[in-house]
């Protein structure tokens, strides 16, 4: 949430509406969207944003009309409809929703904690969440947590490629948790690549937003010339991302170049330190103006438009167990995400779980929990040399870069899929339990994230928004369904 800077997409003006955003949402989605969800959050969004403002999220407003706010432009929207703070819109919220988290009495923090696995009550539906095992990282132990209701809310899985816009948590941990304990997973393979991250050799995931296209600012190729008009000739540089990545990728292969450039030095410089400050200082820290110089820009892995399967109140396919943000597969992105729809999600479907909880407490309130039998499980320290874990760290991710990426063939596939393989059965072999060092825990983790993803787009043989597969560059009907994996036990 801290790293979004574009906003949250929301119908605030008179030349806008529900039917438009709905509309664009869906053209995105690409036909894999479910429009009962789509209707839902567009709808409810700006109930969502009312109750940001009372909790004191002070949006930007129009500077020539300070009654009103300032709505941007973005990627795949019709209208000027993304509502921000500055360019650090999800840290601005992270911000006051942790001031009312440690005013709230009844809510307890708890940090330094893996998640190892969900506590079911057993593995034959219909079952129940019962809590989870988890590692303290402090006293080095494992430790039971009993809960009548766990809601996942975990993040993407962007550090499964070598470059992504992603902090180093976003392993998918949550995914995998919900897959080993029975969840279906849904639409893995469309992993959304955000065409502009900063190319620089000392900046790390620095993700440089859609909205300063949505500003006017330009793509050039290496040699300083225009290019989107050759991949769609009418949105241009505001063509959906998968096509703007996908074009960028194809410059960046044609030309031989490392790079493309973002330029937007040709808007006033003021107005550019005003609407974008965090990149502006971020960048400038690089030794790059970007009111006088072109900002060099690749694309990185970005965004999870799968995840866990629920339902419109969170639900998954275990009872009491919720998944809520990017973890979850809610049916509102389909095939690919429209900006800014994300931030929008969370907020929506926070608010639908906890009416949902709301109503089951009656029940839940009286229910009893046992902590469920687990053999004692001892936690071990590394004793080889951490190269070995951090050579299989990056092989996973440059394996997922380089055959799992913006543009797949089969044989890429395939190829992965049997190398992921042969990493697992070696991490089984050689590290099975719980280890106290997090990266190999989270490396068990990411393995399988890894695994979910080629293998469902494997089983997509067509090309649509998100997954590009070159042996089959175009829609096939029969492929108009959502890719389902279920964990056999």
């Amino acid at each position: 949430t801290s790293l979004a800077q574009g906003g949250i997409a929301c119908v605030m003006e008179e030349d806008d509406n529900f039917d438009l955003h709905i509309q664009d949402t869906l053209m995105v989605g690409d036909g894999l969207c479910k429009k009962e969800v789509v209707e839902l959050v567009v709808r409810s969004a700006p109930e969502r944003i009312k109750e940001l403002i009372k909790w004191g999220i002070m949006f930007d407003r129009d500077p020539e009309n300070p009654e009103k706010f300032h709505l941007t432009l973005e990627g795949g929207h019709s209208r000027r409809r993304i509502l921000h703070v500055g360019d650090y819109t999800g840290r601005a919220i992270e911000n006051i929703l942790i001031e009312r988290v440690l005013e709230a009495e009844n809510i307890k923090i708890l940090e330094n904690y893996f998640v190892v696995r969900l506590l079911i009550e057993n593995f034959m539906r219909p079952s129940k969440i019962l809590g989870a095992l988890v590692l303290d990282l402090i006293h080095t132990k494992p430790v039971v947590f009993l809960a009548k209701v766990v809601a996942l809310c975990t993040g993407g899985a962007g550090k499964v490629y070598l470059y992504t816009s992603n902090p180093d948590t976003a392993t998918g941990d949550g995914i995998v948790l919900a897959y080993q304990a029975g969840c279906r997973i849904a639409n893995m393979e469309f992993v959304q690549f955000h065409p502009t991250c900063l190319y620089h050799p000392k900046a790390k995931n620095f993700l440089i937003s859609e909205a300063l296209r949505g500003e006017g600012a330009v793509l050039l190729n290496a040699e300083g010339k225009r290019f989107m008009h050759k991949y769609d000739p009418v949105k241009k540089e505001l063509a959906p991302r998968d096509i703007v990545a996908r074009a960028i990728d194809m410059e960046i292969k044609k030309t031989g170049a490392e790079c493309v450039y973002l330029d937007i030095s040709h808007l006033p410089s003021d107005y550019v330190k005003k609407r974008f400050p965090y990149i502006y200082e971020t960048c400038l820290k690089y030794g790059i103006d970007i009111t006088s110089q072109p900002i060099p820009v690749v694309p990185a892995a970005h965004y999870l438009c799968g995840g866990i399967y629920t339902n419109i109140w969170g639900q998954t396919d275990i009872p009491n167990l919720f998944a809520i943000g990017e973890c979850s597969y809610t049916g509102l992105h389909g095939g690919n995400r429209l900006a800014s729809n994300s931030l929008l999600e969370a907020l929506c479907f926070s608010y639908q779980a906890s009416l949902k909880i709301k109503e089951m407490w009656k029940e839940l309130k009286d229910m009893s929990l046992k902590k469920p039998p687990i053999k004692e499980l001892p936690v071990k320290e590394i004793k080889e040399e951490k190269v070995f874990i951090s050579h299989n760290w990056d092989l996973i991710r440059k394996i997922m870069w380089d055959f799992v990426g913006i543009v797949r063939s089969l044989k890429m596939l395939e190829f992965a899929k049997k190398r992921i393989e042969f990493i697992k059965k070696e991490i089984k072999e050689n590290w099975p339990g719980i280890y106290l060092d997090l990266d190999t825990m989270e490396l068990k983790k990411i393995t399988v994230v890894a695994e979910l993803i080629t293998w469902s787009a494997l089983q997509r043989l067509e090309s649509r928004w998100a997954h590009y597969l070159i042996d089959y560059p175009y829609k096939r009907d029969n492929y108009r369904r959502d890719t389902i994996i279920l964990k056999n036990f």
